[in-house]
């Protein structure tokens, strides 16, 4: 579905990605693991179209993206979760979900997407009339993925979704990721928590100092004795 060919970004003289390179497979969750600074959150926005590219190539279903605005790349099925949610706080729940069909012009399909959202979601089915910056973290979290949902991705960027959430609530976060997954989307996964990354990714990355240091079966990466020691402490 998607295909990454030495994908090079800077920041004036700091290079960020250094010509990374992988795939995603429909169907599949991959995840980028790594430390801050890695280059994770700056792999994404390329991606989606939000920084301009040093070099390399970006491929979508077979179409080169690389030179696309946002807006083109959404269309074509592919939505980023931003970190930090970027929620619209003075908006409601509601407003905030049509926010994500923003493109679209299926009104039966956009019925049908709320609906499908509010069964992932029933704390926002609760709340639908409520102003987003009044949910908590968790909450905020599940707007900002329905929200996303509400494009009909095919391939969903999903930047640090456990960032700042209690553990309950993160357990929450991955099963739902999961079962989103099931339904048929395919997830390129962004997250410092590595452990929780690898326990429901399909394959996995390993980004550091903007190279690809590791990649392969994400559950043989969990037991990697390098992998361990350096995201799962030690243990």
């Amino acid at each position: 579905m998607l295909t990454v060919t030495d994908l090079a970004v800077s920041y004036g003289a700091i290079k960020a990605l250094r010509g990374i390179s992988f795939t995603v497979s429909a169907g599949e969750i991959l995840t980028l693991i790594g430390s801050n600074g890695a280059g994770k959150t700056t792999c994404l926005h390329a991606l989606s179209g939000l920084l301009r590219k040093a070099g390399g190539r970006v491929e979508f279903q077979g179409e080169d993206i690389s030179a696309l605005p946002p807006e083109r790349i959404v269309r074509l099925g592919l939505v980023q979760v931003p970190e930090g949610r970027r929620i619209f706080a003075n908006l409601t729940v509601r407003e905030n979900l049509e926010t994500g069909a923003f493109l679209r012009r299926d009104r039966s399909g956009i019925r049908s997407d709320m609906e499908r959202v509010c069964t992932l979601f029933p704390r926002l089915k609760e709340r639908m009339r409520q102003y987003a910056g009044t949910l908590s973290g968790g909450e905020q979290q599940m707007l900002a993925m329905g929200r996303a949902l509400m494009a009909r991705p095919s391939l969903l960027l999903l930047d640090e979704p456990s960032m700042g959430l209690a553990p309950i609530l993160v357990d929450e976060i991955f099963s739902i990721i999961r079962e989103i997954n099931r339904e048929g989307v395919t997830v390129l996964l962004v997250e410092q928590n590595a452990c929780k990354a690898l326990s429901v990714a399909n394959r996995a990355c390993v980004l550091e100092t903007g190279e690809i240091r590791q990649q392969g079966n994400a559950r043989d990466l969990l037991h990697d004795d390098r992998v361990k020691q350096a995201y799962l402490g030690g243990s």
